[in-house]
């Protein structure tokens, strides 16, 4: 009789061994699953926190109003002209940016700085993504520098006003030493070129003679205050290519304006 009970009690502990054997198992599984959860979770929220401080970084804000122009600002605030709420607007990826190559025959290679009318220091690739309508002219000039403003205006005149938010037109000046920012402004404001889609550029001499290189432009001057020039238009691409050019003044620029309608519709 001792002996049946003894070995009914052995299987039972044997029976209790193997069943904690069995739900340290259970446990160490349970264990293990739970860990994976966890650190799954992490990962997410560490993903999460990254994509959201990735799209912190990449969050740009300007005024609703463009009070001015394309200016941005790299965190939220007001407009301190209009004092309106700055909102977000979308901006390219670092990785949009290292795709979006220019080609050796865009004018956004030259490196040469450029003062606007607005005393703001700029480069030629800093005008990426628009369609450049570009003429070089003096603003003390009295003969053919008017005339070539008129052109421009002209054509101005005859694309949509929805064209113009893709469009620039830029007019550098072949005499930097009198040309400076006051006097652009000035010459912009009364010649009634003052909107958001018209630039005027003061230069360095070398700069704006590489420039003139580029465009096929020649000039010289005669006397302190003249100089001779070539009277041309020129039309580029958004990528700063140069796909047109208007030569003469007063001429058709029936081709001129098909040619800024092909590239901003």
């Amino acid at each position: 009789m001792y002996k049946i009970l003894k070995t009914k009690k052995m299987n039972f502990s044997k029976k209790n061994h193997e069943h904690l054997i069995n739900n340290n198992g259970v446990s160490k599984h349970l264990k293990i699953v739970i860990s994976v959860f966890v650190l799954l979770m992490a990962m997410t929220s560490c993903n999460s926190d990254k994509s959201k401080n990735a799209q912190q970084e990449l969050a740009v804000y300007q005024c609703p109003m463009q009070c001015e122009g394309d200016k941005t600002y790299n965190e939220a605030g007001s407009c301190p002209v209009c004092k309106m709420d700055l909102k977000a607007i979308a901006q390219e990826s670092s990785s949009e940016l290292a795709t979006d190559e220019i080609s050796d025959e865009s004018i956004f290679n030259l490196t040469s700085k450029w003062n606007t009318e607005e005393a703001e220091v700029i480069q030629l690739e800093d005008l990426k993504g628009k369609t450049l309508v570009m003429v070089m002219i003096y603003t003390t000039c009295k003969a053919a520098c008017p005339r070539l403003v008129a052109d421009m205006r002209n054509i101005e005149a005859k694309l949509p006003k929805e064209n113009l938010k893709d469009l620039k037109f830029i007019l550098v000046s072949i005499d930097p030493e009198t040309d400076t920012p006051e006097r652009l402004k000035a010459f912009a404001k009364d010649n009634l070129m003052d909107d958001l889609h018209w630039t005027f550029l003061q230069g360095t001499e070398s700069g704006v003679r590489e420039f003139a290189n580029v465009l096929a432009v020649k000039y010289k001057q005669i006397t302190p205050l003249d100089f001779s020039h070539s009277n041309i238009i020129s039309v580029f691409n958004s990528g700063g290519e140069l796909v047109h050019q208007q030569e003469g003044l007063g001429v058709d620029n029936k081709e001129t304006i098909r040619t800024i309608l092909d590239l901003t519709n």
